[in-house]
């Protein structure tokens, strides 16, 4: 049969319209609203067993489970492959209040924790394309869970975490706010292809609030994140033989009463492939602390410990507000294995480290640390364009007497006390290059800005220290071998730019040093 020109353009269009209603139907078919289930928005239904049907149906096809404007009590969820959590604006996934409700994990990785750490709120274990989104809320009301002792290991039972994904790949985690842990926020062990993305999260409401612990996990996109947490911030961590590698960490807005950005402590594994970017860490919005202190104890911290590697790292463009202790780099050699059946690990390795283009402002008179040990000393690090502003009021300490080691020891910015110099304490390295440095404090400092101690092959260019009358030098060199000094900008009114130790040899300056 012939159509006229109209008629044909008729038909066109109800084909494209029976097309279009055909994909919508699909699309819809693959959302599954959580109170269609049985699940109430009403604060106090539980709604495990309504929100897990949804989930598993989900499965079935793939897609989202949708949870409308309401707030959705619920104890552990199992989130399956191919699904995906979308919490509407409005929407709260809120967690049980009663630990027995958390069913103890086993997650199928041996781990440093895994004796304690076995509950979560939403709990994922070798699953593959997964997600949660949205711009809704998941609580945790983490501070309904009370501890009743300080002893190791009882104190961190029965504390579920908020998010646990072990194992996983191909998993997103993106605009969602994430409030309230009993423990840490988020934990991806062993996970492979993460995007986390726009997420905001407060966490101050118990002990161990990490904001995020990426463990063992390669391939991770980090990015557009606002938080703000007691603990650690945006943590990377190897509690395992996996090594967490080829990361990217950017445009974020970091507040933790600790350590903001941390990879640490636990290495067994160790670092690799890191690129950390264009940050923003400050003072916490929550005054009252649990750990640590309202600005933060640290900006940055690089801890390697527990043997392993770290290499190839670099951080750049970040602004510092307010902690203690702006930079801390530390290879040391607490030794702990990660299980008790464990072998004993040997010292680390910590190379190819770049930091640059750092602003830090609001420091104490701690100083910045970068230390290694005598048997593994830190190779290749670089610290470039970077300025520091402390605000102490210049510390009282024996430029001359040896810092001690604290070999063994747990890691923490504050570790050393204060440091006999303001600016860096440089010890056990090689081959390191200071460039373009600006250090600036309160007016009351009599130390130098830059001390070097056991380390060779080290090139200091372009330091601008704020010195005083009383300062003997702006850097001073201590057992330490072949480096030069050259183009020093500014280190009035003190007359010498640097002094050395006898025991160091082959110190070579230009005439700006002298």
């Amino acid at each position: 049969m012939q159509l006229f020109p109209v008629t044909k353009r008729i038909f066109h269009a109800l084909c494209l319209c029976c097309l279009f209603i055909g994909i919508t139907g699909s699309a819809k078919a693959q959302w599954y609203d959580v109170t269609r289930y049985g699940a109430v928005g009403d604060s106090t239904t539980d709604n495990t067993k309504a929100i897990q049907k949804a989930i598993d149906a989900c499965a079935a096809t793939g897609g989202k489970v949708y949870f409308p404007a309401g707030r959705f009590l619920t104890a552990t969820l199992y989130l399956k492959s191919n699904v995906t959590l979308h919490v509407a604006a409005g929407a709260t996934i809120l967690g049980h209040t009663d630990t027995k409700q958390y069913p103890y994990q086993d997650a199928g990785i041996r781990f440093y924790g895994d004796e304690w750490a076995k509950q979560s709120l939403i709990f994922c274990k070798d699953q593959e394309n997964v997600g949660i989104e949205g711009s809704g809320t998941i609580d945790g009301q983490g501070g309904a869970f009370v501890i009743t002792t300080n002893k190791k290991p009882d104190r961190y039972r029965d504390r579920p975490y908020l998010l646990w994904f072990i194992n996983c790949k191909n998993v997103k985690v993106r605009e969602i706010s994430l409030r309230n842990s009993a423990f840490w926020m988020q934990h991806y062990l062993g996970c492979e292809f993460v995007w986390i993305d726009g997420i905001r999260i407060w966490n101050h409401s118990n002990k161990n609030n990490d904001m995020m612990d990426i463990d063992g996990c390669r391939n991770v996109h980090i990015s557009n994140v606002t938080g703000d947490s007691d603990d650690d911030g945006i943590t990377i961590k190897s509690t395992s033989p996996h090594i967490s590698e080829n990361i990217t960490i950017t445009n974020c807005v970091i507040s933790s009463h600790c350590n903001a950005l941390k990879f640490g402590t636990e290495s067994t594994g160790g670092f690799r492939n890191i690129a950390v970017s264009n940050c923003v860490i400050k003072p916490s919005a929550q005054l009252t602390t649990i750990y640590g202190k309202p600005a933060g104890n640290s900006g940055i911290s690089l801890e390697m410990v527990d043997g392993g590697i770290m290499e190839n790292i670099t951080i750049s463009n970040i602004v510092i507000e307010g902690p203690q202790v702006p930079l801390f780099v530390r290879l040391g050699n607490r030794a702990r294995p990660h299980t008790k059946d464990a072998p004993v690990p040997a010292p680390g390795r910590a190379r190819n480290i770049h930091l640059s283009n750092i602003t830090a402002t609001g420091a104490d008179e701690t100083g910045c640390s970068i230390s290694g040990i005598a048997k593994a000393p830190l190779e290749n690090i670089s610290l470039e364009h970077i300025y520091i502003e402390t605000k102490g009021d210049g510390a009282k300490v024996n430029l001359y007497e040896p810092v001690v080691e604290k070999e063994t020891e747990y890691p923490e910015a504050t570790m050393f006390g204060n440091l006999p110099s303001y600016g860096f304490f440089i010890r056990y390295a090689k081959d390191v290059r200071l460039s373009d440095i600006t250090l600036r404090n309160a007016g009351k400092e009599a130390r130098p800005g830059v001390v070097v101690a056991q380390t060779q092959q080290f090139t200091l260019n372009g330091l601008d220290v704020q010195t005083s009358s009383s300062t003997p030098a702006a850097v001073y060199i201590n057992n330490s071998k072949d480096g030069i000094i050259s183009n020093s900008r500014n280190a009035y009114p003190v007359q010498r730019v640097w002094i050395k130790d006898q025991q160091s040899t082959n110190i070579k300056a230009d005439d700006a040093a002298k």
